[in-house]
């Protein structure tokens, strides 16, 4: 394999294209060695997950190991409204192939930070425990959220099982389904860089939210044709950006601070 350009690096990685010894064009991240997990093999095993069913595309891994992940090229153009509605289709089977319970048999990753996959056989319970306080509790430690944040947010906690809607079976989600990690292709969208698991389907609809995904209302509307959402969904988009925004506290600091604590209150309005 041979590295052709570099691609710039994020969080505890570094990225490239590749040629591999068979003329394809892959897709190299590799490990710094900085402080924290590089979670390659934890996003292996997620895409691999994803793709199972063949509902969704996702690239191909084709290696894996503990300092290096290379994957299938894919090759990108623009985003258009055909291929939102394609994708918000193919979410809505992806979530309805389900999961064994909520969580994963694979230890956990988002961005560097692990993440507890262990399972539990209801999301309420989950999602607080595996999902929102373990970010909390880090973003306290390390000074960036204060005790009056962490009260708002536990109080929010104690309150999610009251208003996370009508029970549903775990779903097989990406997890960490913000635009980033959507590459729009010819006609399609495809997958990559999951914190993949059994959770609750709404929690990847409001990561597509959060920092805006393109032809957002095609996809939701699509979504909602293969596969109708209970009453009450768009209110409950506050409850499940808890999770994404408290690791961005611990990645980024003071700019999510008051966009957690805002979501929190608003679980405490619901």
């Amino acid at each position: 394999m041979k590295i052709i350009r570099d691609l710039g690096g994020s969080h505890a990685w570094t990225l490239h294209e590749a040629e591999l010894d068979d003329g394809r064009r892959a897709f190299v991240k590799k490990g710094t060695g900085s402080a924290g997990s590089t979670g390659f093999t934890s996003e292996a095993a997620g895409l691999r997950w994803l793709a199972d069913p063949g509902v969704v595309a996702v690239p191909d891994v084709i290696d894996v190991s503990e300092d290096r992940l290379v994957l299938e090229w894919i090759e990108t153009a623009p985003a258009t409204a055909a291929a939102a509605e394609r994708f918000g289709h193919e979410l809505a089977a992806l979530h309805a192939t389900g999961a064994p319970a909520f969580g994963a048999p694979w230890s956990g990753t988002i961005a560097h930070l692990p993440m507890d996959n262990t399972a539990l056989s209801d999301w309420p319970s989950f999602y607080v425990t595996r999902r929102v306080l373990p970010f909390v509790r880090l973003a306290r430690d390390d000074g960036r959220l204060s005790a009056a944040d962490v009260e708002l947010i536990e109080d929010a906690c104690a309150y999610v099982p009251d208003v996370a809607g009508p029970v549903e079976p775990p779903s097989r989600i990406h997890g960490d389904l913000w635009n980033g990690n959507l590459l729009w292709t010819d006609g399609k969208v495809v997958l990559i860089d999951p914190a993949a698991h059994g959770g609750h389907r709404e929690t990847d609809l409001a990561m597509l939210a959060l920092f805006g995904a393109p032809h957002l209302s095609a996809i939701l509307g699509a979504y909602r044709e293969t596969a109708p959402l209970s009453d009450g969904w768009r209110e409950r988009v506050p409850l499940h950006q808890l999770h994404p925004l408290a690791v961005h506290v611990c990645l980024f600091g003071e700019a999510y601070r008051g966009s957690l604590t805002t979501a929190a209150a608003q679980v405490l309005a619901l």
